[in-house]
């Protein structure tokens, strides 16, 4: 079964957070948020809204496109329920 789309948006936020020597209590507090928030985005079981895909962008001095990119190129259709 490929990754969900939470597991995908959770491993490159560990991955870049990781890159930069971050912990994921030091991000916490950066972006307002807590160590088990954090925790819970990178495997995949919270999806975070906009405002706090910004704040990580922020705080990991990136672009929010960089926390998005794993997306690029997969078919996103099948998230939108048909009428």
């Amino acid at each position: 079964m490929p990754p969900s789309e939470g597991e995908l948006f959770g491993a490159r936020l560990r991955e870049l957070r990781e890159q930069r020597g971050e912990s994921q209590r030091s991000l916490a507090e950066r972006t307002g948020s807590t160590h088990a928030y954090i925790s819970q985005m990178e495997r995949g079981m919270k999806v975070p809204t906009l405002t706090m895909i910004v704040r990580l962008a922020v705080a990991l001095e990136c672009q929010v496109t960089d926390l998005v990119d794993v997306f690029t190129g997969r078919d996103l259709r099948k998230l939108v329920p048909k009428r």
